[in-house]
């Protein structure tokens, strides 16, 4: 038997952080103004999955750092909505999430 397709309208709710990070996907650009491609990561916490992008190290430490600009997304396990956070550290992200959707936690 396979598994149910999501009507048109309704969100995919992912299961597993692989699910979020195909999800993710889709909200970041396929390729970088300088040509690379963005390597994403997916941090899973409680109530939705954190997805952003991981940028290599600097080969030379006298170059402008680059600057990531763009935002993280949250793709929350309850519902499958999709939130867009400011490019802070992960858990500074969650933490915004968390206030903005569970404002009494």
């Amino acid at each position: 038997m396979s598994e149910p397709q999501p009507q048109a309208g309704h969100r995919p709710i992912p299961t597993s952080a692989a699910e979020a990070l195909e999800i993710g996907r889709g909200h970041f650009p396929r390729v970088w103004p300088d040509g690379d491609e963005p390597a994403l990561h997916v941090h899973a916490f409680d109530i939705g999955y954190l997805v952003y992008p991981v940028f290599p190290p600097r080969t030379d430490p006298t170059a402008y750092p680059r600057d990531p600009g763009g935002s993280h997304i949250v793709i929350s396990k309850a519902d499958g909505a999709v939130s867009a956070l400011p490019n802070y550290p992960p858990e500074q992200a969650v933490e915004m999430y968390r206030r903005r959707f569970l404002p009494g936690a």
